[in-house]
């Protein structure tokens, strides 16, 4: 019998080659993380909102296109920031729902940490994975895309 939840973490560093305040501000401003956060071409943006201050929260919701393993499928988030420290650190505790089915809750902390003229973010996400999530590894590969378009999106 297959466990009905499966606890993970895993750490992913990325190394970027621009200053601290750049990189920060691609998660600090609403306009900027949806471009590399919620959009995707596996997928139709329903709805991406946040409001970035401790307290606040973050919610997207997409479609997934023809072609891909959930067409027509909606996958939802929803964060609340737990802290903030202005170039250091961003925390969101968050839930995943894929259709009416909730799949897994989390901990991210992403970390900013200078490096002479680069940025290093190291991202620490720690899940509850429920049934039907696809746990741990789908995740984590999910993340280390999301950071690649993050790196495409600060090369603009």
């Amino acid at each position: 019998m297959e466990p009905s939840v499966v606890h993970s973490t895993f750490v992913i560093e990325h190394r970027y080659p621009y200053p601290i305040e750049r990189l920060f501000a691609a998660f600090a401003d609403p306009a900027k993380k949806r471009r590399w956060f919620a959009e995707s071409d596996n997928h139709d943006v329903e709805l991406y909102e946040m409001d970035f201050r401790v307290g606040g929260v973050e919610r997207t919701s997409y479609r997934f296109r023809p072609g891909t393993p959930f067409p027509g499928v909606a996958l939802r988030t929803e964060g609340a920031i737990q802290d903030i420290v202005p170039n250091e650190r961003v925390v969101t505790a968050s839930t995943m729902s894929l259709g009416d089915r909730r799949i897994s809750s989390s901990l991210i902390t992403v970390e900013f940490v200078p490096n002479e003229q680069v940025t290093d973010l190291v991202l620490t996400y720690q899940g509850a994975f429920y049934e039907g999530s696809g746990g741990p590894k789908m995740r984590e590969e999910g993340w280390r895309k999301l950071l690649g378009q993050l790196d495409a999106e600060l090369s603009k």
